[in-house]
């Protein structure tokens, strides 16, 4: 793609998403298919006097170390993941694979070794995060295999992307700014409030934000973004949620998925498609089953699913709940090498209750 709105994109993200500053070192993580978007970003990193520093990873080599690799293999840290951790001031993911179900044949005990295996990692940069040390940025670059997930043309995805992320406004980052004004008011009115009741068709469930945080995301970290999460508190959830908006996780497709709740804890869990691979999951380690994560979708420009979710969190109308791994500045304690992320959609007939008011009714908020 030679478009304007590749600048666009790459000026969004290195001023108003990583907000880079002369000197600081940024990564620069894909594939080679996103090299437009790279090439873009790495100008525009180089006018600011940053640093950028480009990885590009190979999209075979992980199904090989997945199927190939023995125990100790699999669990391996690489000592440049662990340096790249403790250096790096800001961190561009842009995801661009060509076969979104090159690990759907790997056996899913595999892939949660090597999920905990990278969990050190992952720790060094929440805590820098938390510090206020490091910076992190997550984007997807359409690719063909994006677009057959979304059951859509390449030129059809293409443009789908340029419109969620504001790309075809000559100003975006002004138009992520409106956004962050918006939820901002949102995130504020839920400020002391106590107990969420969700209800829709299969759907019961209640949960508690009591002195739980709400964080505003508005194309700071994911981009696009529009939506806004907490952590709920971990041993209140009960009821039951059914999860209606098909996924990929792992390269693995799901769909139905419905969870029971007691006391927090996924008492029961079934799924109409990747029944096996849910249960593989669930047991990963003793935080997969409570919930890390609660949050609205809020961009009104993701009006469908994608199988992406990148974009199905964002999407007006719906909410979604994380299983796994809390966010620590949403004042959320759980913690696994978890962290999916899975959709409802309210849009038709569904009610989100916040306390004794009605918060949101058809998918549209009503405060």
């Amino acid at each position: 793609m030679q478009d304007i709105r590749l600048e666009r994109w790459a000026r969004t993200l290195v001023h108003y998403s990583l907000y880079l500053k002369p000197g600081e070192t940024v990564a620069i993580r894909t594939t080679p298919l996103a090299a437009p978007l790279v090439e873009a970003v790495y100008r525009e990193a180089l006018a600011v006097e940053a640093y950028p520093c480009v990885l590009l990873d190979l999209e075979p080599l992980e199904e090989i170390l997945l199927t190939e690799g023995n125990e100790r293999q699999l669990v391996w840290t690489p000592p440049t993941l662990t340096a790249l951790a403790n250096h790096i001031d800001a961190q561009l993911s842009i995801g661009a694979k060509s076969n979104t179900k090159a690990l759907s044949g790997v056996d899913g005990a595999r892939t949660g070794k090597r999920r905990v295996a990278l969990r050190e990692v992952g720790k060094i940069l929440r805590q820098r995060e938390q510090a206020g040390t490091y910076r992190w940025a997550s984007t997807l670059y359409p690719t063909a295999a994006y677009a057959q997930d979304a059951e859509m043309s390449l030129h059809d995805f293409e443009e789908f992307v340029f419109s969620v992320c504001f790309l075809n406004e000559p100003d975006p980052i002004a138009k992520w700014q409106e956004v962050s004004v918006r939820q901002q008011r949102l995130v504020d009115w839920l400020v002391g409030h106590k107990k969420v009741h969700v209800l829709a068709e299969g759907t019961d469930l209640t949960l508690s934000i009591e002195d739980r945080v709400f964080i505003n995301s508005d194309g700071k970290r994911n981009f696009p973004s529009g939506e806004f999460f907490t952590g709920p508190v971990e041993n209140s959830a009960n009821g039951v949620i059914q999860f209606d908006v098909p996924a990929s996780y792992d390269g693995r497709s799901i769909e139905g998925v419905r969870l029971v709740f007691r006391a927090g804890k996924v008492v029961e869990a079934s799924a109409r498609q990747g029944q096996a691979f849910l249960e593989q999951m669930l047991n990963i380690d003793a935080g997969a089953r409570y919930l890390g994560e609660f949050a609205f979708g809020n961009n009104p420009r993701v009006d469908r699913y994608t199988r992406n979710i990148l974009f199905d969190e964002k999407m007006g109308g719906t909410i979604h709940m994380a299983l796994g791994a809390s966010y620590p500045e949403t004042g959320g304690v759980n913690q696994s090498a978890l962290h999916w992320d899975m959709v409802c959609d309210l849009r038709k007939g569904g009610e989100v209750w916040i306390d004794d008011t009605l918060f949101s009714k058809n998918g549209e908020i009503m405060v």
